[in-house]
């Protein structure tokens, strides 16, 4: 069992950045694959990134390339998204999620989520 919870979310000016805390507990967590997804308001909740258990595999989507870091300290059960030049098309509740195998893309694949924290993104 992996319990997850975000912080570090906020109200930020375009252009700003912010970085995004994962905490999570529970026994497998070196072992699990993490993961960042957003949703805002109206729209279906969409892949950020994900980092493989050992931090030697990253994805993002496209739209976030280059802006966006993930990152894991095992020795500390956290994951990091580093947000950089902000936009206010990100506004949205980003969640953090695990999964007990190797990296995905896709929600679905994932088994364990935090409960979210919000982003804000003013133009």
């Amino acid at each position: 069992q992996v319990q997850l919870v975000e912080s570090g979310g906020g109200l930020v000016q375009a252009g700003g950045s912010l970085r995004l805390s994962c905490a999570a507990s529970g026994r497998t967590f070196s072992s699990s694959a993490m993961g960042w997804f957003r949703q805002a308001p109206g729209k279906e909740r969409e892949f950020v990134a994900t980092i493989s258990w050992t931090g030697g595999t990253t994805y993002y989507a496209d739209s976030v390339k280059g802006r966006f870091t993930i990152s894991r300290d095992n020795a500390k059960n956290t994951v990091f998204l580093q947000m950089n030049s902000l936009k206010s098309e990100y506004t949205a509740v980003y969640y953090c999620a695990a999964r007990r195998s190797t990296v995905a893309t896709t929600s679905d694949r994932y088994h364990y989520w935090g409960q979210g924290t919000q982003v804000t993104v003013s133009s």
